[in-house]
């Protein structure tokens, strides 16, 4: 279980720390529930404590693994398929697993095929959602501003 001060990363919606813990009744049900509040916008975030695991919550990666992402996202692109409804499904797949090193080759691999060709509606909201998934992550673990960061993201892809 984690504690409030914590930073941890939601799959789907990125890193924060947590708040609060709650106890709120949804549907006529008693549950704990961690209060996530995200380094960017005004986002909170309510994670139930009970399958948080299940889920694919985890703790932030450590400043030194920032270095690591980098790599990923200066690395060669992986091939993707040319059907954007296979590749949308395999993108959407690796985003779900929370894997940081996985979102880092979404973004990586979307922002160079935006840079070629237009991507589709969908992709490009996707690429947006991987970037603050990847941005939230990298904020908190570094101690860093979303500019810095945003940046950081740009230099290396």
């Amino acid at each position: 279980m984690y504690a409030i001060g914590d930073k941890i990363v939601y799959p789907m919606h990125g890193a924060g720390i947590i708040e609060e813990i709650e106890e709120k009744e949804i549907l006529g049900e008693m549950k704990k529930y961690y209060i996530l509040r995200a380094p960017y916008g005004n986002m909170k975030i309510m994670i139930p404590v009970d399958n948080s695991e299940e889920i694919g919550v985890r703790s932030i990666i450590s400043a030194d693994e920032i270095n690591t992402i980098l790599t990923v996202l200066r690395a060669a692109s992986t091939e993707m398929s040319r059907n954007w409804n296979r590749r949308y499904r395999e993108n959407m797949e690796k985003l779900k697993t929370g894997n940081v090193i996985q979102v880092a080759e979404v973004v990586r691999n979307l922002t160079r095929t935006e840079r070629t060709k237009k991507l589709s509606a969908g992709e490009k909201k996707m690429l947006n959602n991987a970037r603050q998934i990847l941005l939230s992550e990298i904020v908190l673990a570094g101690d860093m501003d979303a500019a810095s960061a945003d940046i950081l993201i740009d230099e290396a892809v």
